[in-house]
C-alpha cells in the first residue's frame, strides 16, 4: 500500500511503525475470508482491509476519528485471525492498536459511552472491586430484562448482568504472593501471572496449573506486585493506563530473575499471555523499560506451550471422555499456538475433536461482548452450534474469556486445558466435571 506521511509525522516512533505496517498491506482480501466482523455483517468497513484503509486515512491526514471511523474500529475484535491469514505479514494487531490510543486522544465519546468505558476500566483490572461488581449483577439479574429497555445503556447493561455467574469462587488457597515448592527435586523455577479477572471467576485455573508444575519438580512463585497485565485496558486505547499496570508486572518479575532466576513466566490466560509476550515491542521505545520488557516476553509462555517441554507423569485416570478443543483467538492466532494443547490432552487420555470453524472467534475479546453485545451474541451463537456439532462430554480451552462467553450459551461443561492435564496426573477433578458419570471418572490400577 502506498503511503504519503510527512518526515515530520514519521519522527514520531509510533507512527513510523504503522506507517511501516500500512505499507506491507497489498489490499488482497484474504483476510476479509476469516473476519468474524465481515462474515456477520457483510461491509467492507468491517473487515481488516476496509479499518486498514480508514486508519490510513485517518492517521496519513493527521485527522481526529470521526464517528464512522470509530464505530467500525470499535467493531473489532482483534481476535487476529486475518493476522493467521495474510500472506504479507501485516502485523494489524499493533496497527489498531495505535489506532485505538489515537482515538482516545482524538475523539470524544457521547458522555454514557465513555461513563461505560471508565467503569469498566476502574472496575475489571481489580479483583476486589471486581469481586463487588459481580456481587451487584448477581442481585440485579432478576431485574435484567428491565435493565435491558433502559435507553442508551440498556444492552450493555443486560450483557453485563446476564455474563456475571451465579455465584463467586471463594478466594483460592494459592491467592497472594509466595513460592510454591515442588514435589522431589527442583527441576525448574518459574513465575505465574495470578491476573485480574480470572482469579475471581476461576480460580481454580491457576490452582491446577501450580499443582501440576509442583508434580513435575517445578517450583511455582508469584510474584510480589505484579497484577494485571493491561489488555483490558490497552484494548481499550487507554495506553496509559495499560503501560502502567505493564510495569509493575515487569518491575515484580524482573526482581525475581534478577534475584532466585526464573526459567520462564507461565501464563494460564491465553488473551494475558499474548500482551505479556508484546511488552518487548510496547516499551520499545522507553529507555528505562526497554530492556527490561524485552527480557520478560522473551521467557513468557503459555501454560501448555510449557509444558508440552516437560515429561508429563504417565495419565493416572482412565477416561473415557470425548473433549471439543476449543482454541482461544488469542492463542491461536496472538501466539501462534494450535496444536500442542490438543497434544498434550491426547497424552493425557482424553479423545480431543477440533471445533468445525475453529478459528473463527467466539465473541468474547476482552471487553466486547460487553461493549458490543448484539455482535458477540451472534457469534456465541454460531461457535456453540459448531461445538455441539462434535457431540463432546465436555469442552476445553485456555482462555477465561472464552469459558465465560461460550459457557452461557450451552449446558456442555466447559474446563481449562491445564484443569484436564492436573486430573489426568493426579489432581482431583475438575468442579465442572464433578456431576460426570463415575464410570467416566475411573481410576487406573
Amino acid at each position: 500500500m502506498q503511503t504519503n506521511f510527512t518526515p515530520d509525522q514519521l519522527r514520531d516512533p509510533t507512527m513510523a511503525s504503522s506507517e511501516k505496517i500500512l505499507r506491507t498491506c497489498v489490499h488482497c482480501g484474504f483476510c476479509t475470508a476469516t473476519c468474524p466482523t465481515y462474515l456477520l455483517l457483510g461491509d467492507e468497513l468491517d473487515s481488516p482491509r476496509g479499518r486498514i484503509y480508514l486508519i490510513k486515512d485517518m492517521l496519513e491526514g493527521g485527522k481526529p476519528a470521526t464517528p464512522e471511523v470509530v464505530k467500525h474500529i470499535d467493531r473489532c475484535l482483534s481476535c487476529l485471525a486475518c493476522m493467521t491469514t495474510c500472506p504479507s505479514g501485516v502485523n494489524y494487531m499493533h496497527l489498531v492498536d495505535h489506532a485505538r490510543s489515537y482515538i482516545e486522544a482524538t475523539y470524544t465519546r457521547p458522555w454514557h459511552d465513555r461513563l461505560l468505558r471508565s467503569l469498566l476500566a476502574h472496575i475489571l483490572p481489580y479483583p476486589n472491586r471486581f469481586r463487588l461488581a459481580l456481587a451487584a449483577a448477581m442481585l440485579a439479574k432478576p431485574f435484567r430484562n428491565a435493565l435491558g429497555a433502559l435507553p442508551l445503556f440498556g444492552a450493555r447493561l443486560r450483557a453485563m448482568v446476564e455474563l456475571a455467574p451465579t455465584r463467586v469462587p471463594a478466594r483460592s488457597a494459592f491467592d497472594g504472593p509466595g513460592a510454591f515448592k515442588p514435589e522431589g527435586e527442583r527441576r525448574a523455577r518459574v513465575a505465574i501471572l495470578s491476573g485480574c479477572a480470572q482469579p475471581v471467576l476461576k480460580p481454580g485455573f491457576n490452582e491446577a496449573a501450580i499443582r501440576l508444575l509442583n508434580r513435575h519438580g517445578v517450583e511455582v512463585v508469584q510474584a510480589r506486585g505484579e497484577g494485571c497485565c493491561g489488555a483490558l485496558v490497552h484494548h481499550m486505547g487507554r495506553e496509559p493506563e495499560g503501560h502502567a499496570f505493564a510495569r509493575k508486572n515487569i518491575d515484580a518479575w524482573i526482581a525475581e530473575m534478577d534475584g532466585e532466576g526464573l526459567d520462564a513466566i507461565v501464563i494460564t490466560a491465553s488473551g494475558c499471555g499474548t500482551t505479556v509476550k508484546d511488552y518487548g515491542f510496547m516499551f520499545r521505545e522507553d529507555a528505562a523499560y526497554a530492556e527490561k520488557a524485552a527480557r520478560v516476553s522473551a521467557i513468557t509462555r503459555d501454560i501448555t506451550e510449557y509444558v508440552t517441554g516437560l515429561k508429563l507423569i504417565a495419565p493416572v485416570r482412565e477416561v473415557d471422555l470425548v473433549v471439543a478443543y476449543q482454541s482461544a483467538c488469542s492463542l491461536q492466532h496472538g501466539q501462534q499456538i494450535r496444536t500442542e494443547p490438543k497434544t498434550l490432552l491426547k497424552q493425557a487420555g482424553f479423545t480431543v475433536k477440533d471445533v468445525p470453524e475453529g478459528h473463527i472467534c467466539c465473541g468474547s475479546s476482552g471487553t466486547y461482548n460487553l461493549l458490543q453485545p448484539e455482535i458477540a451474541l451472534q457469534l456465541r451463537a454460531r461457535k456453540v452450534a459448531n461445538i455441539e456439532r462434535t457431540h463432546p462430554d465436555l469442552i476445553a480451552t485456555g482462555n477465561i474469556g472464552c469459558m465465560t462467553q461460550i459457557q452461557k450459551g450451552t449446558t456442555i461443561p466447559m474446563v481449562h486445558t491445564v484443569e484436564l492435564l492436573d486430573w489426568a496426573t493426579g489432581g482431583p477433578i475438575p468442579e465442572a466435571l464433578e456431576a460426570l458419570e463415575p464410570e467416566k471418572q475411573a481410576i487406573r490400577h
